[in-house]
């Protein structure tokens, strides 16, 4: 059996070469003041602006780089279309940069060099696109963007203005992911031929896409885009090859029109003591500071009925993928499970790869994930990989440490540029597609990105 011991994330760089590379952006080089006994940095802060102040860009890329990494950054700007949230989420931060409404007036003035895109999926590519015409590297929350047009307009712009786009996947870093894609490079299971792969959102995290803004095809590009962009992209790296077709099905089946029950949002609800999918806000005090605070200024409600009869995106999905290399993979998500989590498997031409997550299930008694490898004609071996310490499984901390750290190595090649994103991308948008046209649809046909047999690895520099 193998057990991965539990280490801090800066003992796993070190101890994976990982303080020896060079840096993601070149803004972001230089030497870390702590490895040489001085207490402040040598080198000049990365200048920074943000846009986008919800709780995603005011909590893992506002609050959490003033925290741990305020020696190498500095916020310059913070941008919302909603004035009082933008406002809000300065004081949450703890800055004392200027804030703005006016994407254009706050890039021209503060002039930053790194832009980091945490908007409504639909709008990434403007802010990404500009971002990069105005002299910025540019980080982008998943998903790049949600349809094939906007996914060639970044490319395009990518390559006019020689700036960099990172897509930040951080589902490649949880040390479990990050072991399965060890486990799969070494060969212990021969070559890949086929994966199942079957993710479930309880009616707790699965419900709450269908409150918000996501429950709109325009807005998030379905969950075929917004969620499972994660997942295609973990199979892309896993598997090492790029996605050549996809056909797929799907419908809304549970929420939106299929209630019995519905109002405009949960706290104008007059069945609030029936409604199981009932959300009280006003428990939640970072949602009501954030959001119903600042409901005047644009109207957004942040507990809306997911039963609302607007709701256009599919709540049960399924694929077929094939791979370049000739992999095939049977892809699910339903968002209503009982319990949350994922099941995957990899069969090979020497054995099997297999993993249960139940990520709604963390006890005291069991602290590991585990990973069952099978080879033919041998006993089954079990790894246990200890809980990572920081969000999505342990992989938002390493994540950063890589985008903010100067010199942090990519021994896993978890560093995901804009290829990477827009393939990602381009696997739910080709299954809307398949979904609306009953057939199959062909990555090639979608961008000027022709899928290649075996990646070809490009650290952002």
């Amino acid at each position: 059996m193998y057990i991965m011991t539990k280490i801090s994330r800066r003992h796993f760089l070190a101890a994976t070469g990982a303080m020896t590379g060079s840096a993601l952006l070149s803004p972001l080089s230089g030497i870390k003041a702590e490895t040489i006994g001085i207490s402040t940095p040598i080198v000049k802060k990365t200048r920074i602006a943000l846009i986008g102040t919800g709780s995603r860009g005011i909590f893992m890329w506002g609050r959490d780089l003033m925290r741990e990494y305020s020696n190498y950054i500095e916020f310059v700007g913070l941008c919302d279309i909603n004035e009082g949230r933008v406002e809000t989420g300065k004081r949450m931060i703890g800055v004392s940069c200027p804030t703005y409404t006016d994407f254009e007036k706050m890039m021209k003035e503060t002039k930053p060099e790194v832009l980091i895109v945490t908007t409504m999926d639909s709008t990434h590519h403007q802010f990404i696109i500009r971002g990069m015409e105005l002299g910025a590297n540019v980080i982008t929350e998943k998903p790049m963007t949600i349809d094939e047009k906007k996914i060639q307009a970044i490319l395009d712009a990518e390559e006019r203005t020689g700036k960099h786009c990172r897509v930040t996947f951080n589902y490649r870093y949880s040390p479990h992911r990050a072991k399965i894609w060890e486990l799969l490079r070494a060969g212990e299971i021969g070559d890949i031929t086929s994966v199942d792969f079957h993710w479930y959102l309880d009616t707790s995290h699965g419900a709450d896409y269908f409150r918000r803004w996501h429950r709109l095809v325009e807005c998030s590009g379905s969950l075929w885009v917004h969620k499972a962009s994660h997942h295609f992209d973990l199979l892309n790296w896993w598997i090492d090859s790029d996605p050549e077709s996809v056909y797929a099905l799907g419908e809304l089946n549970f929420y939106g029109k299929n209630g019995t029950m519905r109002a405009k949002n949960c706290r104008t609800c007059p069945q609030t003591k029936q409604c199981p999918f009932f959300f009280d806000i006003t428990k939640v005090k970072s949602h009501m500071d954030i959001y119903v605070a600042n409901e005047k200024y644009d109207g957004y409600l942040r507990d809306g009925c997911v039963f609302r009869n607007d709701v256009n995106i599919f709540d049960k999905m399924a694929a077929t993928i094939h791979y370049k290399n000739g992999v095939q993979v049977a892809y699910s998500l339903t968002t209503y499970s009982p319990y949350e989590g994922y099941r995957i498997a990899f069969n090979g031409t020497k054995g099997r790869l297999e993993a249960w997550i139940q990520e709604s299930r963390k006890t005291s008694d069991v602290n590991y994930d585990e990973i069952v490898l099978f080879k033919n004609f041998s006993k089954r071996e079990y790894i246990h990989i200890p809980f990572g310490t920081s969000g999505h499984g342990g992989g938002d901390a390493l994540l950063k440490d890589q985008l903010f750290l100067p010199n942090v190595d990519d021994p896993y090649r978890q560093c995901a540029n804009s290829r990477d994103g827009a393939l990602a991308c381009l696997v739910g948008i080709a299954a809307r597609n398949s979904i609306a046209t009953k057939q199959p649809v062909k990555i090639a046909d979608l961008t000027s990105i022709s899928p290649m047999e075996k990646k070809q690895y490009k650290r952002i520099l």
